[in-house]
């Protein structure tokens, strides 16, 4: 039989508890077919017969080992199971490495349903946000097209008139008023 065949099995069987080396495990056969090593036709006839395991339960864990690697780079904080990852997988790796990001930092409970809600709350909030952008008054897009001017003229002038640091001082007083009305 072979032997690294033997190893991924025993990995499989030894970590069952261990969604990622696990996942890890099962793409390897799968990819490299070792399963026809013990004379199965198919993975999934494989799966059945060796681990009483659904085509789909094996994909999942494939799929949560992916987005472990993908996130495992970004911090020591780590879905602990495959259930946790799952409101993960449609969502692109740096969608999934930023909404994991903003996840962690909120601080919330590290389970399944937290997970599930914080990225469905996070998308309505990205499409929203994404919706609302053509949404502008005309005396507010008429101040913005002002203050536009006056930053071109003052860079016109080599901001001696008004200053770039506080051209960049009032910036960041008009982001943080828009931040707190949000």
């Amino acid at each position: 039989m072979n032997s690294r065949l033997i190893e991924l099995e025993t990995l499989i069987e030894s970590e069952q508890r261990s969604f990622y080396k696990s996942g890890k495990a099962l793409k390897q056969i799968r990819d490299e077919r070792l399963y026809r090593d013990l004379l199965f036709d198919s993975f999934e006839a494989y799966l059945k017969s060796r681990w009483d395991m659904s085509r789909s339960q094996a994909y999942r864990l494939i799929e949560a080992a992916r987005i472990i690697d993908n996130l495992s780079p970004i911090g020591d904080t780590l879905p602990e199971n495959e259930a946790q990852l799952r409101a993960l997988v449609k969502l692109t790796p740096f969608d999934q490495r930023r909404i994991w990001r903003d996840f962690i930092g909120a601080g919330l409970e590290l389970n399944a349903g937290n997970i599930q809600r914080f990225v469905s709350k996070y998308g309505n909030k990205e499409k929203a946000r994404t919706d609302l952008t053509n949404i502008i008054s005309a005396a507010y897009k008429q101040a913005v097209l002002t203050m536009l001017e006056q930053i071109r003229l003052a860079g016109q002038d080599g901001w001696s008139s008004t200053s770039r640091q506080a051209a960049f001082f009032w910036l960041a007083v008009m982001k943080d008023k828009i931040r707190l009305k949000v």
